[in-house]
């Protein structure tokens, strides 16, 4: 058995996707199902169980023979929340249960961490371990996938194979029930579709542009290949940055996303909300060397073709991957 926590979320139903089309469909589904947006990520999906997030420990004594790998992609995913309490259990305490059940029943463990855990970037985009514990994010989301690389590391005794990784900026099918966290290809989609417009935050920083603001924008697709890959090469444990390793601006992106629409552009500005500005990244560009050295050779799909994938295949007919 493959367990997939967060398996009702975006991510984690993509992996689940991905899995079932490479012949595995002895997979466990674990998370909350408690919210009818997510219902679609997982109904035609081979499984072998559903488990209740709340449950899966007491699950997990139980079956603990019959499960090869946990790929742990469930979180609290909002970075604008101020209930430090949620992330402290959702995202670190529960990540440590999983760590130690791994350490207890002799499973390798792959985790989702995030680049969101580099703060303004004035350190850079480097997953070199010794700088990790240097790093200062801006939000309760952030922090807590931090303080959980860290504790991670500092950890004498781990899982026999271990890795988490960095997603950088993600988008791509499954990700409807996100609303305000959504990507911003998902969200121009749809804002173009009512209005024919789109507005996009307008710079805050004195040294950037309105729109040049810039991210590693990588596909779903790319981040479900690293995991299989790290699935089928259990070895050179530790902490990964999963990105392009190319920073494209909010205004290509826009640009891409009315070009796949076949539509002519309309692009304005809009002041970015006060309960983001001091939580915003304008920059991050992935450093992808360490993963390359492990035997990652796969190419990465450029942003122009991952938007014309997405919203060929996805969100112009409206399914799930």
């Amino acid at each position: 058995m493959i367990v997939v926590t967060g398996a009702a979320g975006f991510i984690g139903s993509y992996i689940v996707g991905k899995l079932n089309r490479e012949g595995f469909k002895d997979i466990v589904l674990v998370d909350k199902y408690d919210d009818p947006l997510k219902f679609q990520n997982y109904q035609n999906k081979a499984y072998a169980e559903m488990v209740d997030r709340d449950n899966f420990f007491d699950w997990l004594s139980v079956n603990e023979k019959f499960v090869q790998i946990i790929i742990h992609m469930g979180a609290r995913t909002d970075t604008v929340g101020q209930e430090p309490e949620i992330y402290q259990k959702l995202n670190l305490d529960y990540s440590q249960k999983i760590w130690n059940a791994c350490i207890q029943y002799g499973l390798p463990l792959i985790y989702a961490s995030s680049a969101s855990t580099y703060g303004d970037g004035h350190l850079g985009f480097d997953d070199d371990e010794s700088l990790i514990s240097k790093l200062q994010p801006l939000n309760l989301y952030a922090q807590s996938k931090h303080d959980f690389d860290r504790w991670a590391l500092e950890q004498k005794e781990q899982p026999y194979f271990w890795t988490g990784l960095k997603f950088f900026n993600v988008f791509g099918p499954n990700e409807y029930h996100k609303e305000r966290m959504a990507s911003v290809i998902f969200q121009a989609f749809n804002t173009i579709s009512e209005t024919g417009h789109m507005g996009l935050f307008r710079s805050h920083h004195p040294d950037i542009r309105d729109g040049e603001q810039a991210r590693d924008f990588i596909y779903v697709e790319d981040i479900a290949k690293v995991i299989l890959f790290f699935m089928n090469n259990r070895k050179n444990s530790g902490i990964y940055n999963v990105g392009t390793g190319e920073a494209r601006t909010y205004l290509s992106l826009t640009k891409a996303v009315f070009k796949s629409m076949k539509l002519n552009e309309s692009i304005g500005f809009i002041d970015t909300p006060e309960d983001l500005r001091g939580k915003y990244q304008y920059y991050t560009c992935a450093n992808i060397q360490k993963l390359r050295k492990i035997g990652y050779s796969e190419p990465f799909y450029s942003l122009e073709d991952g938007v014309d994938d997405y919203i060929a295949n996805y969100l112009t007919p409206g399914v799930r991957y």
